[in-house]
């Protein structure tokens, strides 16, 4: 019958078929062997990629730069736009010997101011002078010294006095030859007077003609300044 087989036919028939089957099987290890081998990137490809360079020995003797041309980039602002004056160079200082030459110099005398005669705080008349001479002539001669007080109706009256000698800012009057104290309180009362000497039948005495005098009473005795 048919169906009937040896064992060495069916051993065929099995290692037909595991040969048949394992044909795929071998192909798809190919493949998985070459997608393995791309995977696996290759030993020199994961090597480091710095190397080692020796440095040399000796520095170049110019730089670089010394063939480099100057360029405006070292001057950024052009000199046109400077608007600033030109600094002014400081003057040299003077040497020790112009200064001590000036220091030798004599100073100018400047000029004596002129020194004007001063008025004479009191005026006397010829019968004043001879009058007031005969009292100096005496054995124990006398100043008279001519004052104020304040008495009469107006409220200033003269008064004379005979002194050896003026008092510290007494005024001193001198002319022809003979002299006159008049009294520092009364000095602003009959400065620029004019003293005379005159004689009637009921005195004789010194009268001042005042050109200060604003008011006097009516017999003369007495004044206001």
């Amino acid at each position: 019958m048919a169906l009937q087989r040896t064992p060495g036919a069916l051993f065929n028939c099995l290692n037909t078929t595991t040969i048949a089957s394992a044909r795929p099987c071998l192909h798809i290890i190919r493949r998985f062997s070459q997608t393995q081998s791309w995977a696996t990137p290759d030993k020199h490809e994961t090597s480091s990629p710095f190397q080692s360079y020796p440095l040399p020995s000796r520095l170049p003797s110019s730089p670089r730069n010394e063939s480099i041309p100057e360029t405006s980039i070292a001057n950024p602002v052009p000199l046109v736009h400077e608007t600033r004056p030109p600094t002014q160079p400081k003057a040299a200082p003077r040497p020790d010997t112009a200064s001590e030459q000036e220091a030798q110099r004599p100073k100018p005398i400047p000029p004596k101011r002129k020194l004007r005669p001063r008025k004479a705080a009191l005026k006397l008349t010829p019968n004043a002078v001879e009058q007031l001479r005969q009292l100096l002539d005496q054995p124990e001669p006398k100043l008279i010294k001519v004052g104020v007080r304040n008495r009469g109706c107006s409220g200033l009256a003269y008064h004379l006095e005979y002194v050896d000698k003026p008092a510290a800012f007494d005024e001193e009057v001198e002319q022809d030859g003979v002299k006159v104290v008049i009294d520092s309180k009364a000095l602003f009362s009959i400065i620029g007077s004019e003293m005379d000497w005159i004689e009637d039948k009921l005195n004789q005495r010194f009268i001042f003609r005042n050109p200060n005098i604003k008011e006097e009473c009516g017999c003369g005795e007495s004044f206001m300044v």
